[in-house]
């Protein structure tokens, strides 16, 4: 057993409570202690309540010493994006246009991870709003990549990424409303996992609607199926959600994915990536044929989708002023002001319009994988930038229209020595399917893991 309880993976540290080599209480002062000595320097927090977390901790230690755990994550450590309602914490959503209240109520996730006797941190920061590839805002600064300080860590899930990264808390939840569980992942070295939209429930209902997908982001693949273990589940608040069809979703993951038909579409037939990108994300898929895939290279055969994502974002703009009023949009980032009022010109028709064009993409993403299991491209398109822009990664939006399953899974490493990922994106509903690759990629090349003495 490593020194530093940090770097143990959720699924290590269940099997050391269960055999009480370990305890709740020493692996969250380890967490605690890391964030103490890290946050300064990454800023990954937006609010720890290192208090509460003791708290939970000895209630959960005390269960394990009775053989009793509440649930299947019990004692272990969480944290959850600010756009995500945790009781007793602010929702503060990266924006000086939010109240400093506490939550009173658990968003569906916070609440099947306290049910299930979690350790819950805090909150990690956000883009504002969720709005922008980048985590940097006026309300709570700038969160750096993990791995170099000087550049980006990518957003709008940046605080989970960096922290799943740095070993602040083993378990991570973020959102994707367009590639940002996704992004941040990719940049930061993590596992990201967007799940079919539904799968895991949401509430109160986001700004983008039913592009907003909850998801993982972890160490490894492994967490992230014992996160789903709990976390996907149906909310009576969230009428879209999805029943409990798989009770385990740690069941298969190591099956491989020998016979899979994958499609490897390097632009989408559209993009340009920069050649070192291609060059890895090449080698990644390499490994996939090498593992028993029958790889193609093959394009969707979809156009870009950005005009359709400029016309929904109207009601995300509609939602965003009725929630924060005039005043409060006076107070947001100049980028986000200007995109509200611009996306407010489209009409109603322009809006009918582009949700006519989103059905049609799904149902042609449905039909292209009548003949293929899976689709992998890469996640960003060029190398990771410096503080101050977002990485480029423009890959990911077309699925959260589509509402499909997809994961960033650490590949290489870039012209920067900064990370880079895969993109594997799967029929809806067919989660496992692309959990089960990624989970192959692992066991071929094991994911990176930063170490503290590398850090500062």
């Amino acid at each position: 057993m490593p020194t530093d309880l940090t770097q143990l993976s959720a699924h290590a540290l269940l099997g050391l409570y269960r055999s009480r080599k370990l305890s709740p209480v020493e692996v969250t002062r380890a967490v605690l202690a890391r964030i103490d000595s890290l946050q300064p320097h990454y800023n990954a927090y937006r609010a720890v309540n290192a208090e509460f977390a003791l708290v939970q901790a000895r209630a959960s230690e005390t269960r394990w010493q009775r053989q009793k755990p509440l649930g299947g994550l019990d004692g272990i450590p969480v944290a959850f994006k600010d756009l995500l309602n945790v009781n007793g914490f602010p929702t503060r959503k990266g924006s000086l246009a939010t109240p400093d209240t506490p939550a009173s109520e658990d968003s569906p996730a916070a609440a099947r991870l306290r049910e299930n006797g979690a350790v819950i941190l805090g909150k990690t920061q956000t883009a504002e709003f969720g709005w922008k590839g980048l985590t940097e805002t006026k309300l709570a600064g700038i969160t750096p990549n993990a791995w170099d300080r000087q550049y980006a860590s990518g957003g709008s899930s940046g605080g989970a990424a960096v922290a799943a990264a740095l070993g602040l808390g083993p378990l991570q939840v973020g959102t994707d409303g367009g590639g940002s569980i996704r992004q941040p992942a990719a940049v930061n070295g993590v596992f990201g996992f967007k799940p079919t939209y539904g799968r895991v429930a949401g509430y109160p209902a986001a700004h983008n609607g039913s592009l907003f997908h909850i998801g993982p982001l972890t160490r490894n693949v492994t967490d992230a199926a014992l996160l789903l273990n709990v976390i996907a589940a149906p909310d009576v608040r969230d009428w879209s959600s999805l029943p409990k069809d798989i009770g385990d979703w740690t069941a298969g993951l190591d099956q491989g994915i020998k016979g899979l038909r994958i499609a490897y579409s390097r632009t989408l037939g559209y993009l340009k990536v920069d050649a070192g990108i291609a060059a890895v994300v090449d080698r990644a898929v390499a490994r996939l044929a090498d593992l028993g895939a029958i790889v193609e290279a093959v394009d969707p055969g979809f156009a870009d989708p950005a005009p359709i994502l400029d016309a929904l974002a109207a009601e995300r703009a509609v939602r965003l002023r009725r929630d924060i009023g005039a005043a409060g949009l006076a107070l947001v980032d100049p980028a986000i002001r200007e995109s509200v009022e611009k996306a407010e010109q489209h009409s109603l028709a322009d809006v009918v319009a582009a949700h006519q064009a989103r059905a049609a993409l799904g149902a042609s993403l449905r039909r292209f994988h009548q003949r293929y299991d899976l689709l992998v491209t890469p996640v960003t398109s060029q190398p990771v930038p410096r503080l101050g822009t977002a990485p480029a990664a423009p890959f990911l939006s077309p699925f959260n229209l589509t509402q499909q399953p997809a994961a960033a899974v650490p590949a290489g490493i870039d012209s920067n020595g900064l990370p880079v990922a895969l993109h594997i994106v799967g029929p809806q509903f067919a989660d496992l399917r692309v959990l089960r690759a990624a989970r192959a990629l692992e066991r071929h090349q094991a994911f990176p893991i930063l170490h503290l003495s590398a850090l500062l």
